[in-house]
């Protein structure tokens, strides 16, 4: 293995940890800082953030993105909001608070230091984005206002309508554009990363194709920063845009950095259900609306045929409020989805399909009338009737669990560098705050906080011992990257055959969602692993990817992203069967309690779980690594939400 598996995680009380690894950090002065060049993959919260600041700090800094813009990013599509610990609502919220529902949140499956240090800082991310103007909803006296989420009882969330997402990433591009006029940061919009670059055991490069014109080049710097989000898109149907691949960080694991919990992935209760084979992806309906919805099926499998408004009050099934009295709708994600796939398995699912649950706001409307409503979700009330053309005022949504988020992600330690050292990785695409399962909110909580606060604080690390070292270019370890990335393209144009791509891509996001997805167990995962490698030896004889490799040809773009998913994929059972336990969004069906909830195993799966890449031209098995979870603040303890 390259490096060590070391956590670094400072010594000292909990809640001074930061401040203490702040203080005894290394440092580049500010007029070396011009002397180093920092690669930034991603421009999305966590990278525009990372590299608007690092520019601002001095250095020099390349960012690439495949979008046409950064402002293209996925994290523009986040909907409800983003959580600190402000207490503003005086309702008994805390750091302490956050952290605790956090690592609650995840079922016990994260590092507590780096839990801790999140909520620390998120109250710093209110701040910087209110000066950044970033238009959060405000109380009617001028007061930021918050909205409550899944799997808290205090209100800690900040809002811009349905479209937070959109507003922190506009604050992040306009400090990211800032740095980009001042010179300190060069853009490199509509390229692709495809591989990385190791001299002498160091993340020093990377390889990329101009999605525009083709061509391939190689890039060097002193240290790499990846921020290219998840990998949700190897299920094929999910909340996430198109083009979210893993294929930058899937490139860095088979270069020797740990992929780690690549089986934890989050399914989103609330999302507008399948219709049928046209579609490509699905749209997400933000978890805000759970605060005024209220989740229910028919009490009885014969009611599910009739229109909402004919079912009485008394026969409908408000489930969530009927099992979690303390949370009701606003139980956690993973708790929420099994939920609604108990009900429909159950016969008592809505829509043609009978795979949905119906999210009712008639209550919420005649208690605080539609204009409140309005105000409060009116644009995802019109994304919804654009795409159902169903006026959710009048009658309830349907919703059903889609993919929507990984936890999993290159293994990080405390300075958020892989166990390649100078690979720092940051955002969705690394493994450390989450656990098992995400609550709403925290996504954009964890990129910026990393982008922001504590990248720049932890990169000197490295760079400070790396003076001068940086290589060329003409190096041959770039030379040989980039040779098989030129060789890997041409296989992909050479295979003349037969099948598409788009049902590789789908027969084997099905398999996952069957076997991989809400719920797992042994037999299933076997299965898939054997299917796997079949699907994969196939799609290498029978795929046909139209055009040429040196012109726009987004064939060969999604070519290669499916590619890294067949290979992936097999990595998640992998990963899903050696976990022989239940927690968060990982349901074990072998696992669980008397009432159906997940059944932990801290005896013997208290650990992250850091794959090694094994193999050379074949794929064998990798070899795990395990990194033991101690818990000093909290008390392991059966999640409950009742």
């Amino acid at each position: 293995m390259i490096g060590k598996l070391e956590s670094k995680i400072p010594p000292g009380p909990l809640e001074k940890k930061w401040r203490n690894h702040k203080n005894n950090s290394r440092l580049v002065s500010p007029n070396n800082r011009r002397k180093f060049e920092i690669i930034v993959v991603g421009s999305g919260l966590a990278g525009g953030s990372a590299a608007a600041t690092l520019g601002e700090l001095g250095y020099r800094v390349k960012c690439f993105c495949y979008q046409d813009s950064p402002r293209r990013a996925h994290s523009i599509a986040a909907q409800g909001g983003i959580n600190a610990a402000k207490n503003y609502q005086n309702d008994g919220d805390s750091v302490f608070r956050l952290f605790y529902d956090t690592i609650k949140g995840g079922d016990f499956r994260s590092r507590e230091a780096n839990v801790y240090r999140l909520a620390e800082v998120s109250n710093l991310i209110i701040d910087q984005c209110t000066e950044q103007g970033v238009p959060f909803a405000r109380e009617y006296g001028g007061l930021l206002a918050n909205r409550s989420f899944g799997g808290a009882q205090v209100s800690r969330t900040f809002y811009a309508r349905g479209q937070t997402g959109q507003q922190l990433l506009l604050g992040a591009y306009q400090a990211l554009c800032r740095q980009i006029a001042l010179g300190t940061v060069k853009m490199f919009p509509q390229t692709e990363m495809l591989d990385l670059v190791l001299v002498d055991g160091h993340a020093k490069g990377i390889v990329t194709r101009n999605l525009c014109t083709g061509q391939i080049n190689a890039f060097a710097g002193d240290a790499v920063v990846l921020a290219t989000g998840g990998y949700g898109n190897v299920f094929f149907l999910s909340t996430n845009a198109r083009g979210c691949n893993v294929t930058a960080t899937y490139r860095a694991y088979k270069r020797g950095a740990l992929f780690g919990n690549p089986c934890f992935t989050q399914i989103h209760p609330t999302c507008i259900p399948v219709t049928g084979q046209h579609q490509s992806k699905l749209t997400l309906m933000s978890e805000s609306l759970r605060n005024d919805g209220r989740v229910w099926v028919p009490k009885q499998v014969e009611d599910c045929a009739k229109p909402p408004d004919q079912i009485a009050d008394t026969d409908r099934d408000y489930y969530l409020e009927r099992k979690y009295p303390s949370f009701g709708n606003l139980a956690p994600r993973d708790i929420a989805s099994r939920a609604a796939k108990e009900v429909c398995d159950e016969g008592r699912g809505v829509g043609s399909a009978g795979r949905g649950v119906y999210l009712d706001f008639a209550d919420a409307i005649s208690r605080l009338g539609e204009d409140t409503i309005r105000e409060r979700y009116g644009n995802l009330f019109d994304i919804y009737q654009k795409i159902t053309a169903e006026d959710a005022y009048k009658t309830p949504m349907r919703i059903y669990p889609a993919v929507h988020y990984t936890m999993g992600g290159l293994w990080v330690d405390y300075n958020l560098m892989s166990n390649v050292p100078g690979l720092h990785v940051i955002g969705e695409a690394n493994f450390s705050d989450h656990g098992a399962n995400r609550l709403g909110a925290s996504a954009l909580m964890q990129g910026l906080a990393d982008g922001y606060f504590v990248l720049p604080y932890t990169l000197p690390n490295y760079l400070a011992g790396q003076m001068g070292k940086r290589p060329s270019t003409d190096h041959e370890e770039f030379k040989r990257v980039e040779s098989e990335v030129r060789a890997r393209v041409k296989k992909f144009l050479d295979t003349k055959g037969d099948r598409t791509l788009t049902s590789f891509h789908r027969e084997l996001g099905l398999l996952l969602w069957d076997k991989c997805g809400m719920a797992r167990n042994a037999s299933g995962l076997r299965e898939a692993l054997e299917k796997i490698p079949k699907l994969r030896e196939q799609f290498w004889k029978s795929v046909r990817v139209p055009g040429e490799g040196e012109s726009y040809n987004q064939s060969l773009e999604r070519a290669g992203r499916i590619a890294d998913f067949l290979e992936f994929a097999e990595l998640m059972c992998i990963d899903a069967l050696e976990r022989d336990e239940s927690c968060g969004g990982h349901f074990r069906e072998e696992h669980q309690t008397s009432d159906g909830e997940a059944q932990r195993d801290d005896e013997n799966f208290a650990a992250v779980f850091g794959w090694e890449f094994q193999g050379n031209g074949n794929i064998l098995r990798p070899t795990l690594h395990r990194e033991p979870l101690h818990f000093e603040a909290v008390h392991l303890s059966q999640r409950s939400y009742k």
